[in-house]
């Protein structure tokens, strides 16, 4: 996983009266409903069946397709997601469209075509998809947007399973600003955002201005970085604005993918520095990857928000399950995710995915 790109980084519910006949809805939920009852009485190991027998009616197939897996977050998402319906005796079918929106539809078209039970999808973007959630709706079949949630559309019925991207950095910032405080100084400070047309990244930047609204005499904003998900784009705007304002001490990464962009900027200003050394800039970031845990061992990480990814992949395998059954879900499902830091690291690392991620 280690050589991987790092990158940053919604359940439909179908009307079962457009499912394609009685009789498949039926044998879909008798058999959903089978499982949802192993779910509640037996622990995940007792959830599979012995080696070589089929469980108990129909075994359930999911379709998994993510946009791309050219980040550590997708990855971790990706497995989390797969031993979540192995843990469950659920078939899994995988995709990946490589960043493709037209390929994704494809896809999704062929899960369709293949009778799947259920689709969990990470989409390109929240416009694109529409088309694939859409024919996921006139099949009946229950659909999770994982992580990126869909534009609003009239007649498409989602679920988003999301972390809740503006009040986890609005909680990050708001501890970072803490530790300013402790300085006794104003500090100027640095947000680097991502592309805002990732509804992702528009929840980070508002979180940011969230906390540090009204604290201008903690931290004075002199420079909004873009990104646009970019390593060398961030890189160069970090990198400038340190030329501009060469006292900026506090710097917030709308992903903890671009800290490496960070980190080399920092390292060519002579500004990269422990926490309690000279000289220190007050980092923060969001994710939760293995760079930052690694930061933070290393003490140079002030915090970073954590995206729970493995209560994400558990509640959406669950909403599926709970669809199949014909129980009501909430059309927003939160992440709200954790921040960690150097007094809680010892606490939180085992939730932190980018922690096991390291291990590896």
């Amino acid at each position: 996983m280690k050589p991987l790109r790092r990158h940053p980084h919604s359940v439909l519910h179908p009307d079962p009266s457009r499912a394609a006949g009685p009789a498949r809805l039926a044998a879909r939920l008798t058999a959903s409903l089978l499982i949802a009852a192993c779910v509640v009485g037996c622990n995940k190991s007792d959830s599979t069946s012995p080696a070589g027998e089929e469980p108990a009616g129909k075994q359930l197939t999911v379709g998994v397709n993510f946009e791309t897996l050219q980040t550590e977050y997708w990855v971790a998402g990706f497995e989390a997601i797969k031993a979540e319906l192995k843990g469950r005796n659920i078939r899994i079918v995988e995709s990946i469209a490589d960043g493709d929106s037209n390929r994704q539809l494809q896809q999704v078209r062929t899960f369709v075509t293949r009778k799947v039970d259920g689709i969990i999808l990470v989409p390109k973007d929240a416009k694109t998809c529409i088309p694939a959630i859409k024919a996921a709706n006139e099949a009946g079949i229950p659909i999770v947007l994982f992580n990126r949630p869909a534009a609003e559309a009239q007649g498409v019925r989602s679920i988003a399973v999301v972390a809740d991207n503006r009040k986890l950095t609005r909680e990050t910032v708001e501890f970072m600003i803490g530790e300013a405080r402790k300085t006794g100084k104003q500090h100027k400070g640095l947000v680097i955002v991502g592309d805002l047309g990732d509804i992702n990244a528009i929840g980070r930047r508002e979180g940011f201005y969230d906390a540090v609204k009204g604290q201008e005499a903690v931290v004075n904003v002199v420079a909004e970085v873009p990104s646009e998900w970019n390593q060398e784009k961030a890189r160069s705007g970090v990198v400038n604005a340190l030329q501009a304002h060469p006292d900026i001490s506090f710097i917030f990464s709308s992903s903890d993918f671009l800290f490496p962009s960070v980190v080399a900027a920092l390292k060519s200003a002579n500004k990269y520095h422990k926490l309690g050394e000279l000289g220190h800039v007050i980092l923060g970031g969001f994710d939760g990857d293995a760079t930052a845990y690694q930061m933070l061992v290393d003490g140079y990480l002030d915090a970073t928000g954590v995206q729970d990814v493995y209560f994400e992949a558990e509640r959406s395998v669950q909403a599926l399950l709970d669809r199949l059954a014909g129980k009501e879900v909430p059309s927003l499902i939160r992440d709200p995710g954790f921040v960690i830091h150097q007094g809680n690291l010892e606490a939180k690392r085992e939730r932190m995915w980018g922690a096991q991620v390291g291990r590896k």
